[in-house]
């Protein structure tokens, strides 16, 4: 390889995302002393919307959402991995999968970024709590909406987290959305979803409106917090069970039943794309391919405060040992999660039809109104061009 050459890359702003990175980056840079690797990070918000073809012209190195691939595989800003690493290393990918992970980031017959994090929304709980109520972790839907009628459910209700346990529940009604060309989701359904979703907010803490899973799991977790002890949906954060991290540590698990099964909730997690306009390829590929690796995913990464996407990872006793089990716990919800669809508007869908769902759970907005305007939105953002450099 070639030598004195600094990559950069950029993640986001959680201990999940950025110190994994960091660590492997030393590691890497301890076996091949010629790379340095420096990480930059950015908000959760502009994790999930930046265009990847503007990060690719800064940054060698990109933690990505898998929903922004498909719109910037045509503009050529990322590197199609299968034309450069070898079959055997990705066939030890796709064999250990987490759920649809390394799915997620194919698109036009390529694979456009490694899978190296794996998340959905579980349930995570207080046990300290719920023991000292003499409560139990609620199994159904119904007995979460009574925990939360004496006040002890906590759920992120940012606009997004709504929007994605929306087609979670649109899922559990019987209906995926996006299936139809003309249609977000059927009106049946949609109205049954909002309700349901409503139903559960409004007996929740005011101050769900504004927070997203990480402001959750800081609150439920705090030392000071002595209501608030179980969230039935949010991405999970396997560092909040771990030792040190928190105040409180967190149990995490399976989502209640709804309608007698199991939720499918909305995949999440992210994977790491390489720039194909930066110069140094080779040296960036061999990086996330070291990060990627089954052996470094499984103890390195995962020791380091990451969220493998690696199979070994989540079945390790060892992770689930200073996790509380949190790995084999959820494992069951990732390997069922639910995919969002990959047309090149759909980011700009769930940008704005985020908001729009938020108004109606809010009661701004009647409910069949925000379903005639995700619909609209849906046609529109169908009608969007795939991005281009």
């Amino acid at each position: 390889m070639s030598s004195s050459i600094t990559l950069h890359g950029i993640t986001w702003n959680h201990p999940r995302g950025y110190s994994p990175m960091t660590a492997t980056a030393q590691r890497f840079n301890e076996q091949y002393p010629g790379i340095t690797i420096i990480w930059e990070k950015h908000s959760l918000k502009i994790f999930e919307e930046s265009p990847v073809a503007r990060l690719a012209a800064n940054y060698d190195l990109m933690v990505l959402d898998h929903p922004c691939i498909s719109k910037a595989v045509p503009g050529g800003a990322l590197l199609p991995l299968d034309a450069h690493l070898s079959s055997g290393f990705l066939a030890d990918q796709a064999t250990h999968h987490v759920g649809l992970s390394h799915a997620s980031y194919q698109s036009d017959g390529h694979q456009w970024a490694l899978a190296i994090d794996a998340a959905t929304p579980i349930a995570f709980w207080r046990a300290d709590l719920l023991a000292r109520h003499g409560m139990a972790v609620p199994k159904t839907w119904e007995d979460v909406l009574a925990m939360a009628r004496l006040g002890h459910v906590e759920i992120p209700a940012a606009p997004i987290n709504c929007l994605m346990n929306f087609y979670s529940l649109c899922i559990a009604a019987g209906e995926e959305p996006f299936v139809s060309s003309d249609r977000f989701v059927s009106r049946t359904v949609g109205l049954a979803a909002i309700a349901q979703l409503q139903e559960l907010l409004v007996l929740c803490d005011p101050g769900c409106w504004t927070r997203n899973p990480i402001a959750s799991h800081d609150l439920v977790s705090a030392e000071v917090n002595e209501k608030l002890f179980y969230c039935p949906l949010a991405y999970g954060y396997s560092n909040y069970a771990r030792a040190g991290f928190a105040e409180r540590p967190l149990d995490s698990g399976e989502t209640p039943l709804v309608n007698g099964r199991p939720l499918r909730t909305t995949l999440g997690g992210a994977g790491l794309g390489v720039s194909a306009i930066r110069p140094h390829r080779r040296e960036a590929l061999a990086y996330a391919e070291f990060v990627a690796s089954g052996p470094i995913q499984r103890t390195l990464y995962t020791q380091s405060g990451g969220q493998p996407g690696h199979r070994s990872a989540w079945l390790d006793p060892d992770n689930n040992r200073f996790t509380r089990d949190y790995f084999s716990r959820t494992l069951p919800v990732l390997d069922r999660a639910w995919l969002r669809p990959q047309f090149a508007g759909y980011v700009n869908f769930q940008k704005i039809g985020a908001l729009i769902l938020h108004d109606a759970l809010r009661g701004n907005l009647p409910a069949n109104d925000a379903l005639t305007q995700l619909d609209h939105l849906y046609r529109e953002s169908l009608l969007l061009a795939p991005a281009v450099t």
